[in-house]
């Protein structure tokens, strides 16, 4: 599976880069179902930092922005959200050879999307700081345009009185 199909099925939600269930489910080829009762059955490797149940108000702003279908097509369930943690240790719970592989392809694209965060973090404290110093110079010719004009002396001949 390209890593471009994973990596867009990653979400930021509470400050998380997380999968959902509904969709790990897809890429696995289990019923999403299937891949909740596996989880609930092996409760104690999954913390609240490995996966948690999203919210009503988080599963309706994604269902609104068509991320994923209304709950009514999810069994009336609210999807949970698996971080790159969660995500590994599913590999223990579920044992088949595809899951495996999809498995690896889902830790390939959290690692780029963590590469690709970095070098925009690099590139953006490279615009704030140029933004810093052409501030600086913007109040420098600010402050010489507030200066009195010196009067000028003119050039050539000019008669006594």
């Amino acid at each position: 599976m390209p890593a471009e199909v994973i990596a867009s099925k990653i979400y930021l939600i509470r400050g998380e880069k997380v999968m959902l269930s509904f969709h790990l489910a897809q890429l696995y080829g289990v019923e999403t179902r299937v891949l909740v009762q596996a989880v609930k059955r092996n409760l104690e490797r999954f913390p609240q930092d490995f996966m948690f149940q999203l919210t009503d108000s988080e599963t309706d702003v994604l269902v609104s922005q068509n991320v994923i279908p209304h709950k009514k097509y999810l069994g009336g369930y609210r999807p949970y959200a698996f971080t790159q943690e969660g995500v590994a240790m599913l590999s223990s719970v579920l044992r088949s050879r595809k899951a495996i592989v999809i498995n690896i392809g889902i830790m390939r694209a959290f690692v780029r999307i963590r590469e690709y965060l970095a070098t925009h973090k690099e590139v953006l404290r490279r615009i704030e700081e140029h933004d810093r110093q052409i501030k600086t110079i913007f109040e420098l010719i600010n402050k010489m345009m507030l200066l009195p004009e010196e009067p000028k002396r003119k050039i050539g001949f000019v008669p006594e009185r």
